[in-house]
Parts: structure tokens; sequence; C-alpha cells
């Protein structure tokens, strides 16, 4: 992945348009981004890292927005990032969340982040996708990394693994699962120690479900339970104690003692077997003794009670001689009723129609008397009839008149109705009047409470930004005041220095003058007679030269050079430092200008107070406008009520006045049709009285006048039948008569006195009865009981062998399930043990475990090598072939825990032989060793995500805990990740860095926001 243009607005720190020329550092291989504290920096790795997963790294992603607070209201937050990856060009224009002011009226309007995708091909974009998944997706298969794996391998940050290097092995953990997925072998352990639990709790499910049924079948069989001390007690886990001392029970011992409970089952089963035989035999010989003494009592019975019919049958024959005359007497009184009953009902119809007769002359005598006002004495039937219709017809001429008395009551509910109403709409009226006077002076209050509130929060923004670049001001001229003195220091020391190398200067300068000009003496000390001159080669020596002055040896000439390279150094090393100091305190001057600290500190102090103040003035906005909202709308609402109240008022009372004119007409009309009666209803109610009762004079004449004609033919009919049947008259017949309920008890008796004497000659012609009499009564007391004594024996048995039956049934059926619970518990136990096996050996609980290392942990383990040996190639470099990094699964001290073990990092110092703990390292050690782990691990997971390669990368601070050396090792290292075309982009404040690095990303800030200058 190579990272091509990158433009931000509104993002960040950044108030508008900003484009960076990633290609042009990029062409550089290594460049430095470089500006003040808080303009950004890390700002723009947001803005990559945004663009390409819509998110940004570390705990900055959980910050509220990402939009800048000094873009301009309506300038919406965009990242737009062009990049290679895997060959093809794609840019990606991302915007976050954010709320946006409405167009009308005011407020804000969330807006949704969004991004649009697009490819470069055949010379133009094409759009790829604009939802915001399925571009994630896309991008995240071609990086083939998660956003974490991808900050780790492009941005490499420092701080983070100097934690990463002097954590303990949980925190080392924790970082290693995130980058390389160890979620897996993690859910691999959970899951396995789960199958250990879930199948131990159903193999002791089953286990005590058997022992349960042993506990049964024992109860049934009246027997104590087998082996009580293990199988009624869950089974122990290998290696636990029972906890009172005595030895623990192996898997293999309770294996056997429930394998032995169903053939336990079955030898129960065999002794209630024979068991139920022999109570089987006593019983059959007692049900023998039974069933004779039962027949020998049967037979007595039998005797007893023919003799007694014998006797019976004699006595009831004596009877019967007796009471022949009253025999005869019920059947003459019998056979006069049945002549009577055919003359009876003649009678009856005559007297009935006697009733009616008289009934019929009474009701008309008195309807005649109720209508006698209305037509003449003793008038007939045709006059009553007329009388009727008259009255009828006038009651249909009334009718017409109904529906008018029916609409004035309706009018009368109706002007009822629409007085209230007005009385109602009236006080309404009263009330809006009062809250439409009061409600312009409560809108103006919270109109300009409002906008107070919203001056307040537009302030806000700036104060705040100007209390956090006074702090940052305040830092800076800090810092400056102690680099002035530091300053003056580091220059009186590059005095010194450049004086004492003045001097050595001087010094080594004279000498090697002094030498140079005794050099011919030298030689000439050295001439031999008849030697060649080493300058000129001559055999003879004329006019040696010679010295009166001490000539310097070459020893001390090197000695002086020497002395003058060593305060030449020092006086490098001196300038070196008194122009960092300087150029970090032009840095600061940049950032604080001249002003003392003590009125930052009071400007800043004071721009704290007023934000503070704002912030309270502006977190009321959202209430202060809902209320000027309701405020407004209920003013709206109220008028618009008091219009319509009033509508409605006029409304109503037009309504009441045409009622009241209807009212009157119908009224009198009305009156007109009442005459004499008080209402319509009274009158029409008299006239149907009046109508109904001439009515019902003439049906009266009519019914008496037919009961007489009926009456005179019943009498008549009843005469002629009483004389056909032999009677005297018709009363002498109804005295004979009798009813059905009368004659029932005589047919009753004379039934009774014949079957009594059907029953006599039936039992004295019985020859076992007439038998029986001629023999002794018998002894039913003694035979009686006899038969209590066998039926007590039988009963005894019987009971015995239903006993032994249900035992021998319960015993067998609870044996038949032991053996299924016994089956069923097998391999579940089986299980259990196969799944604590395997947990045990990946939760590192387990023997065979030698490192007692969980999976997860093994796997990452083995990931850490890796990375340690990816570390230690750099690392040999910069620290010169001194330290190398060392992993170890040893536990730390006090670390119990499985899951961290095979973490542990250590740093073999090869100048001392031994191994150190990271956190002994100093600063600068530190740093280039977590730069080389950084580095490592960005390989490991680079090759774990696939071999995406990632060309651009970034390293952030820690380069000012450096000397020189270092300085120079790291440098050669970064400048190394260069090959193969890589761009290395190193984010720090290191002034010396500006020399090393000309290509050059610089950030600065402002009240208005930060920009950005590419310098190549």
């Amino acid at each position: 992945m190579r990272l091509h243009r990158l433009v931000v607005t509104a993002f960040g720190p950044f108030s508008d348009r900003q484009e960076i020329d990633f290609g042009a550092l990029s062409d550089a291989g290594l460049f430095l981004i470089q500006g003040q504290t808080g303009a950004g920096k890390t700002s723009v790795l947001d803005a990559v890292c945004f663009a390409l997963y819509g998110q940004v790294p570390g705990v900055r992603n959980s910050a509220r927005g990402l939009r800048s607070d000094h873009a301009a209201p309506g300038l919406p937050p965009s990242v737009e990032l062009e990049t290679t990856v895997r060959g093809r060009r794609l840019r990606v224009t991302r915007s976050p969340e954010w709320h946006r002011p409405k167009k009308r009226g005011e407020g804000l309007i969330k807006e949704n982040a969004k991004v649009v995708l697009e490819e470069f091909e055949h010379g133009a974009w094409v759009a790829l996708s604009t939802r915001v998944g399925e571009a994630d997706d896309v991008i995240g298969t071609l990086l083939g990394m998660t956003a974490a794996q991808f900050c780790q391998v492009a941005m490499l940050p420092q701080g983070a693994f100097a934690g990463f290097l002097r954590a303990d092995a949980k925190g080392r953990r924790e970082l290693l699962e995130r980058l390389f997925s160890a979620e897996v072998f993690t859910a691999v352990e959970n899951w396995l120690g789960e199958r250990r639990r879930d199948t131990g709790r159903e193999a002791d499910a089953l286990r005590a479900g058997a022992a349960s049924l042993a506990g049964r079948v024992a109860e049934a069989a009246g027997e104590p339970s087998p082996h009580e001390s293990v199988a009624l007690v869950p089974a122990p886990r290998p290696g636990s104690g029972s906890g009172s001392g005595e030895a623990p029970f192996t898997a293999q011992e309770t294996l056997e003692t429930v394998e032995a409970l169903p053939a336990w089952a079955r030898a129960l089963g065999v002794e209630h077997t024979d068991l139920l035989a022999l109570q089987e035999d006593l019983l059959s010989d007692a049900s023998d003794l039974a069933v004779t003494a039962r027949q020998a009592l049967e037979q007595a019975r039998d005797l007893e009670g023919l003799q007694q019919r014998h006797a019976e049958a004699v006595r009831r024959r004596d009877d019967l001689a007796e009471r022949a005359e009253e025999r005869a007497d019920l059947a003459s009184r019998l056979d006069a009723a049945a002549r009577a009953d055919r003359v009876v009902r003649l009678v009856r119809e005559a007297d009935s129609r006697r009733r009616q007769a008289e009934r019929a002359r009474a009701h008309a005598a008195s309807v005649r008397a109720r209508v006698g006002s209305l037509v003449p004495p003793g008038a007939a039937e045709d006059v009553l009839a007329k009388a009727e219709r008259d009255r009828r017809d006038e009651i249909a001429a009334l009718d017409g008149r109904r529906a008018v008395a029916s609409r004035l009551r309706e009018i009368t509910r109706e002007r009822a109705g629409l007085a209230e109403t007005r009385s109602r709409l009236a006080a309404e009226a009263e009330r809006l009047a009062a809250v439409l006077a009061e409600l312009p002076g409560r809108v103006e209050r919270y109109r300009s409470a409002v906008e107070r509130a919203r001056l307040a929060d537009a302030e806000l923004a700036g104060v705040r930004a100007s209390a956090d670049d006074l702090e940052r001001r305040l830092a800076a001229a800090q810092r400056r005041d102690e680099l002035a003195v530091l300053i003056e220091r580091a220059e009186d020391a590059h005095r010194d220095a450049v004086d004492a190398a003045q001097n050595a200067r001087d010094l080594h300068q004279d000498l090697q003058h002094a030498r140079l000009s005794g050099m011919a003496a030298v030689l000439a000390a050295e001439l031999e007679p008849g030697g060649p001159c080493r300058v000129c080669g001559s055999t003879e020596h004329p006019a040696p030269a010679a010295s009166d002055a001490g000539i310097p040896d070459e020893d001390a000439v090197e000695r002086a050079r020497e002395a003058f390279e060593d305060a030449q150094r020092r006086r490098e090393d001196a300038a070196r430092k008194a122009d960092a100091l300087r150029v970090e305190r032009d840095a600061r001057l940049e950032a604080a200008g001249e002003e003392p600290a003590a009125d930052i500190a009071a400007e800043r102090d004071s721009a704290r107070a007023r934000a503070a103040e704002l912030a309270a003035v502006a977190a009321e906005t959202d209430r202060l406008d809902a209320s000027l909202r309701r405020a407004e709308a209920e003013g709206e609402q109220t008028r618009a009520r008091n219009e319509r109240v009033a509508a409605e008022i006029q409304s109503s009372a037009a309504t009441d006045g045409a009622l009241a004119a209807e009212h009157a007409r119908h009224t009198a009309d009305l009156a007109a049709a009442c005459g004499d009666d008080p209402s319509l209803e009274a009158r029409v109610d008299r006239l149907d009285r009046e109508a109904s009762a001439l009515a019902a004079a003439a049906e009266a004449l009519r019914a008496a006048e037919t009961a007489g004609r009926e009456l005179a033919a019943a009498g008549e009919a009843a005469a002629n039948a009483a004389a056909e049947e032999g009677f005297t008259s018709p009363d002498a017949a109804s005295a004979s008569y009798l009813d059905d309920e009368d004659q029932a008890p005589l047919r009753e008796r004379i039934r009774g006195f014949e079957a009594v004497e059907a029953v006599v000659r039936a039992e004295l012609a019985n020859r076992a009865v007439a038998g029986a009499a001629s023999r002794p009564a018998p002894d039913l007391e003694s035979l009686t009981a006899a038969v209590e004594r066998a039926e007590a024996a039988r009963t005894a048995a019987a009971s015995a062998v239903s006993r032994a039956g249900q035992r021998l049934s319960r015993v067998t059926v609870l044996g038949g399930e032991l053996a299924g619970a016994v089956a069923a518990w097998r391999p579940a136990a089986e299980a259990h043990a196969v799944a604590e096996r395997m947990a045990g050996l990946t939760s590192g609980r387990s023997p065979a475990n030698r490192h007692a290392m969980s999976l997860s942990a093994y796997v990452l383990a083995a990931r850490l090598e890796r990375v340690v040996a990816a570390a230690n190639e750099r690392l040999a470099r910069m620290s010169g072939g001194r330290y190398a990094l060392r992993h170890t699964v040893d536990r730390a001290a006090g670390d119990r825990s499985r899951s961290g073990g095979g973490l542990g990092l250590r740093v073999v110092d090869a100048w001392t032989g031994s191994d150190r703990d990271p956190a002994t390292l100093s600063g600068g050690e530190s740093f280039i060793t977590s730069l080389s782990l950084a580095l490592g691990l960005a390989d490991v997971v680079t090759a774990e995500a696939g071999g995406t390669e990632v060309n651009t990368l970034f390293v952030d601070e820690g380069f000012g805990t450096l000397d020189d050396e270092t300085l120079d090792e790291v440098m050669a290292v970064l400048d190394a990740l260069r090959d193969g075309g890589r761009a290395v982009g190193v984010v720090s404040h290191v002034a010396e860095l500006r020399t090393r690095i000309p290509a050059q990303l610089r950030v600065a800030k402002s009240r208005t926001g930060s920009t950005v200058r590419v310098v190549v």
C-alpha cells in the first residue's frame, strides 16, 4: 500500500481544505512530519486511518466528533485519500457524522457518516460503492488487516511499544490477541472447559439417578442399599480428597460400584419370586377351607328359608278367607263408577256452560255501565259500534299533529344545549384573552434568553481554544525561560571549549613549526660519514646544520595533535548542544513569543474562568430554545382557538334565534288542535279510551247471548245420557262417579287379593317347601362362626400374596430402570473423562502440559518468538551488537495464571553476558529496543495478514532520547526501510532531524485552525 494524496476539510484541527502530496514526500524516501505541539501532526495520521477504516487510532476514536471546531458552520467535514493497494489505485472520500445548521429556521440537523469508494480505470475514476459497510469490506479485503493491525504496522506507535516492552504477561497478551486474532484458541479453551463442566454435570446427574434408583429398589425390597458409602454420594474427581481423612474414591472404584447395581437388583428379584410362590400355595389352601365352610352355611340358610316360606303361606291363606266380603263390595263400587263415567262428562259440560252464561251477563252489565255517559241507556250493539268508529276517525286525524309536538320537545332540548355551550365558550374566551395578553412578554423573554445562550455557545469554542492555546504558550514560555539559562551555560561552555581548542591548536602548530624549522638539524644529527643524505643522497656533508634550541620529537607533536583533535571535538559538541538549545528556544519563542510566563498564566486563568461562565450559559441553550418553541406554538394555538370560540358563540346565537321562531309557530298550531284537553297526547289518550270502552260493550252483549244458547243445549244432553246408563238423574250419576285417582286404590286392593291368593296356592303346592316343613331347624350361629374364621385366614393369605406380588413387580420395574440408568451413565462418564483430559491439556492444568500453558498463550508465545527474531535483526545494528531480545516461557513472581505464561521478554547484554529486565533499560535504550520490537511486530503482522506490502510507514516520536551515535544507527535502520521503494515518515520534535531529513511536512497552528505545507 502506497499513499499518493490526502485532502482534509474541516477535520480535527484543520478548519478548511488542506492537501498533502504524499507522492512528493514518498519520492524522497524518508520525510519528517514536524510542527508545534497541538498543531495536528498526529491528526494527519488520524485522517489516513479514518479514510481507510472510518475510525481513528486508540482512545481518540471515542472522542465526541471529528469535525473541526474552527470550521465555518455549514462546511461539511471530509477526508479524501488516494492510495494504491495491490496494484489498484483507489480514492476514498469519507465524511464523519456531524450536525449542520438547518437551512430554514434555527437548530441543527444530524448528517450521517458517508463514504465514496472509487477506482482509477482506463483514465477515469469509476465508483465502486457508496455504502459504508460495503466500502469497508472492499478496503479490508484488499489490505488484509484490521484497523488495529494497520495502525500497528503502518504507524508504529512508539509510546505504546515502550509500554509493551515493559508490560507484564497480561498486558502483552491483550495486545497480541488484538493483533493476531487468538480468539479462536481462547474460544476452544472455553468450549472445552464448558464441555468438561457439562459432561461432568451430566455424568454426576446420571450417576446420582442410578444411585437414587438403587435406593428405591432397596426400599421396595425392604433391604439396605448396597455400598451406601459410595453409591449414594457424588463421585469425587481424581486427585481430590474426601475431606474426612479417608482415601478418595478413584474413577475405577466408582465405575465398578455403579456397574454392580443391576446384578444386585436381579438377585433381589429372584428372591422375591420364590417368596411369592410360597405365599400363593398358602392362599390356595386357605381358599379351599373357606369355600367348604361357606357352602355349609348356605345350605343351612336355604333350609331355614323354605321353612319360613311354608309358615307364611299358611298364615296368608287364612287371612284371605276372612276378607271375602270386602272383595265383593270393592267390585260393586268399581262397576257403578264405570257407568257413571260415561254420564259425568256431559254433566260437567252443562255446569261449565251455566257458569259461562252467568259471567257473560255480569260482564255485559258492567261494560254498559261504563259507557252510559257516551250513548243513550239501553243502546243496541250497532249504536255502540258507530260511536266507536267516530272516535277512531278523530284519533287518526290527530296523529298528524304528533310530529309537531315531538319537534317542540326537540327544539327545547336544543336551545338548552345551545345556552350551556354559549356559557362554556364565554368562560373559555375570557381565559384565552388572559393568555393572549400575557404570552408576548413571555415569548420575548425566552427569545432574549436563547439569543444570549447562543452567543455564549458561539463564543465558547473560541474561548476554549484560546485557553488551550494559552496553556500551550505557558508551557512553551516556561521552557523558553529554562532554555535561556541553559543556553547561557552552554554558550559559556562553548566559549571555554573554543578557547581550549584554540590553545591546543596553537600549541600543536608551534610544535609542528618548531619541528619543521629544526628538521635540518635533526637530519644532520642522523648523518654518518660516508653515508648518503636522506634529502639529497650525497655522501659528502660539508656543512651540516646545527640548532641552538630544543627541537620537539615526533611523539610530542603527535600528542599535541591528539589533544587538539580532542579539544576540537569538545568544541563541536558544545556548539551542537548550544545550537540545539537555541533551536529549541526559537521554537519555544515561536510558540510563546516574548510575553512573560506570569502574564500568560494570568491570561490563561482568565480564559478558563470565562469559558466556565460561557459553558454554564450555553448549557441552557437547548432547554431555552425548546421553551421558546413551546411558547410560540402555544401562542399560535391560543389565537386560533380564540377565533374559533368567537365564531362558535356567534353561530350558537344565530341558531338559537331561528329555533325560538320555529317554537312559537308550532306552539300556536298545536293549541288549536288540542281543544279543551291540556295536550295533544291527552286528547288522543281520552278518545282511545272511549273507543276501547265502546268496543268492549258491544262485544260483551254478543258474548252474553251466545252463552245462553250453549247452556240450554248442554242441559238436555246430560239428562238423556243419565237415563241411558240406568241412573234416575244426572245428579245420581255424579254421586256414583269415581275418577281414576279414586278408582286406583280400589283396583290395587283387588289385585293385591288376587296376587296373594296366587302366591299362597303356589307356595303350598311347592314340594321343596312342603318337604322342608317336616325337617328340624338348622344351627346357623355355629356355621356362621366357622365361615368367619375361614374367611379371615384366606384374607390374610391373599394380603400376603398381594404384598409379595407388588414388591416383586416394583423390584422388577425398578431393576429395569436401574439397568437403563447405568447404561446411560456409562458413555456419559467416558465422555467426561475425555473432556476432562482435553480441557486440562488446553488450559495448562494437566500434568501432560509440561509448560503449564494454555492453548491461546502457547499460540501467542509462538507469534512472540517470531516477533523477537525479526526485532533482533534491527536491534543488533541499532545497539552496535550489544543488545538482543530473548523470549522466555518463565512466569514472573506471583503469576499463577496459565493464560499469561510463555510471553516473557528479557534483554541479553553481550557486554556483561547476562540478561536483564527490560525495565532496567535507559530512555534511549528503551527507544531503540521498542522501535526494533515495533518493526519486528509490523513484519510478522504483515505476513499474518496475507503479505500485504505497506510501502508508506510512519514512526511517531521518541528520538529525543538518543545520543548522536545511536541516532545515526537508528536513522540508518529507518533509511534501510526504504529498500524496495518504501517511504518512511518520522513524526518528531527533535531539532537535529530538521537538518538530517530535508523532505518535510510542516504543520502550523493558529487561532483559526492548522495548515500544512510540503517542503521537499
